[in-house]
């Protein structure tokens, strides 16, 4: 099935080929929160839009040519041109993106905008893939990122002791989810679902919308606002897609994706608030809060250590200057 509609893709790519004009962007993207696919479908109006139509955009959501690693290599070799995928997967990729999955990098919402929003700073990162055939356009928010649970809430360090938490196949998620205690199990989002129902894993974490888009919240019933993570989701063009589009066409593009960032900032944090809703009044599940100061201290080795690697201190080093000058 995948095959079938990567080659009707190329086959619509051939067609606009024939027209000197036009290119067809095929842009693939796994299962995501509501206003991370309408800004995704913004995108593609607006580069039409922008390049008078020269531009167009053709989708493939919800994981229909694969996940987002699997994603994120199509995008390498050619065979796809677009994707949208979570900054913790880039960090395997190239690791300066880990520095954006270190526990309580940013306080609030407004800290991360202040920084993903930056050229200065995220140009260097968006680039630091560019040999490796793929480079970044813009970021979208993915919220906070909490732990849920199956059996009992967590309120405290002890809570997590010997509990299997599912986490993202990052490095950085990984060292975290140790020094917090827990055991962590790296694992595709895709595969959560039974692993919660069949007692494989105790708990994940994530942001609200996995309670109800992916309906994780049939099975864990506790969700607990520690608030340890706000990792940006990126998207991706292919170098070799850059290079056959003109200059108007990539300006079109750039544009394009910076202004369907802005779109989805302004649907978050409501649909946030309506998913929490949905959570609670469809699945059941209770929301606590959390004292973060313990988790806080528990994860100061990961900076600590974070100095032995220039290039990750050197970001890292440039959000704390930028963020302590406001």
């Amino acid at each position: 099935m995948k095959l079938a509609l990567l080659a009707g893709a190329m086959a619509l790519s051939l067609t606009s080929a024939a027209n000197a004009e036009t290119v067809n962007l095929r842009f693939a993207l796994a299962t995501n929160a509501t206003p991370t696919v309408e800004a995704i479908k913004e995108f593609g109006k607006l580069v039409e839009q922008k390049s008078d139509g020269e531009v167009t955009v053709t989708f493939f959501p919800d994981s229909q040519l694969g996940g987002e690693r699997e994603l994120v290599e199509m995008v390498q070799a050619g065979t796809l041109d677009m994707t949208k995928v979570s900054g913790a997967l880039l960090e395997s990729f190239s690791p300066v993106y880990g520095v954006f999955s270190m526990p309580y990098l940013f306080k609030n919402s407004d800290q991360f905008h202040q920084i993903l929003s930056n050229p200065a700073i995220m140009d260097p990162v968006y680039s630091s893939t560019e040999s490796m055939g793929v480079v970044g356009l813009t970021y979208y928010d993915s919220g906070q990122r909490s732990f849920f649970s199956v059996k009992n809430p967590i309120y405290k360090l002890e809570d997590l002791r010997g509990l299997k938490i599912r986490v993202m196949q990052s490095p950085t998620a990984i060292e975290m989810m140790k020094e917090l205690g827990g055991s962590p199990i790296a694992m595709s989002a895709g595969e959560v679902y039974t692993a919660l129902q069949q007692g494989v894993i105790d708990g994940a974490e994530s942001n609200e919308f996995a309670l109800t888009t992916d309906q994780f919240g049939e099975v864990a019933k506790f969700y607990s606002y520690d608030m340890h993570a706000r990792i940006p989701d990126v998207v991706l063009i292919g170098t070799s897609t850059l290079q056959r589009l003109t200059e108007n066409q990539k300006a079109a593009v750039f544009e394009a994706a910076k202004e369907s960032t802005q779109f989805q900032r302004e649907k978050w944090e409501a649909a946030v608030d309506q998913q929490r809703k949905i959570a609670i009044e469809k699945y059941g599940v209770k929301f606590n809060d959390v004292d973060q100061a313990p988790f806080q201290a528990a994860v100061q080795p990961i900076y600590d250590r974070l100095k032995n690697d220039e290039d990750r201190y050197s970001l890292y080093e440039k959000i704390r200057s930028a963020l302590n000058a406001n």
